[in-house]
């Protein structure tokens, strides 16, 4: 008795099977893949590989360059940054260096003009020369005394007129020096000489203010 079943109770599979171990019988060749099929499912493997590979290989390719133009982008962050700090402190130093020029110019114009304004003043308004010669005259000990006080003529009679009594008590005694500018003396004793000429003093002003100025330049 046969144990062979028949092809309606045969089950998928076991159709394959049998026909997949040389089954020649004409209804398993007939359910067997052509060649062309065949080919056809390679084929298409193929290309389903493909695609999918070169999908992996596109996501990968984009996390690469994507990681890349994000180091690529930190790093001339950086180096902008630097560049900008190394032009703040240039124009800091600019800027102090700056401001250290114009406060030696507004120094200079200020003095320029105070001589300016001095000069004139002195030229307008002569009497201004009494202060100087009362100051000069306290300044001397009186040890010293009595002194000589050269003074340009103009001045002189002035000094005359205004100081005669003070000098005269002091011993003092008044001489003309037509080389003296207008608006200073020169006292002279026996021991010492004090210059309060208008260029002397100028100097010492300027000096004091770190300046070499000469009280004869324009």
């Amino acid at each position: 008795m046969s144990n062979a079943l028949p092809k309606e109770q045969q089950s998928p599979y076991q159709r394959w099977e049998l026909a997949s171990f040389g089954d020649e019988r004409p209804s398993a060749r007939a359910n067997a893949p052509s060649s062309a099929e065949l080919a056809q499912q390679v084929t298409s493997t193929r290309e389903q590989a493909r695609i999918s590979g070169h999908a992996d290989g596109h996501a990968q390719g984009l996390a690469e360059g994507r990681a890349a133009g994000l180091n690529e982008g930190r790093l001339q962050a950086a180096q902008e940054l630097v560049r900008l700090r190394h032009i703040a402190e240039t124009f800091g130093s600019e800027v102090a260096q700056a401001n250290d020029v114009i406060a030696d110019d507004m120094l200079d114009l200020a003095l320029d003009l105070a001589k300016a304004m001095l000069k004139t003043a002195l030229s307008v308004r002569p009497e201004l020369v009494l202060p100087i010669v009362g100051e000069a005259i306290r300044y001397l000990p009186s040890l010293q005394q009595p002194a000589l006080l050269f003074l340009h003529p103009d001045d002189a009679a002035l000094v005359k007129d205004h100081m005669h009594d003070e000098l005269d008590k002091a011993g003092w005694r008044v001489a003309e020096d037509i080389h003296m500018e207008r608006g200073g003396c020169r006292v002279e004793t026996a021991s010492n000489q004090i210059d309060a000429s208008a260029s002397t003093r100028w100097q010492r002003l300027a000096a004091a203010l770190g300046k070499d100025l000469d009280w004869l330049q324009p």
